[in-house]
């Protein structure tokens, strides 16, 4: 999928922890959700469905994944 992420706004998301581990999402993206890594802006971002996001996001909240 060829996405033009020129114009993005990028933002840390609030479930990023300290000390450098932060990612950076897009909102807008009408289906989809950019994400990329902060320590790499000029790197490819990683595009999840808006589904499989909100899913991902979901499981962070409840503790479903392990922070490890």
């Amino acid at each position: 999928m060829d996405v033009d992420l020129t114009g993005a706004y990028w933002r840390k998301s609030s479930y990023s922890g300290s000390g450098g581990t932060c990612v950076e999402v897009a909102d807008g993206f009408i289906g989809m959700m950019p994400v990329r890594d902060s320590k790499d802006p000029s790197g490819p971002p990683l595009l999840f469905s808006s589904a499989a996001w909100q899913s991902f996001v979901a499981a962070v909240r409840t503790g479903e994944l392990d922070a490890r």
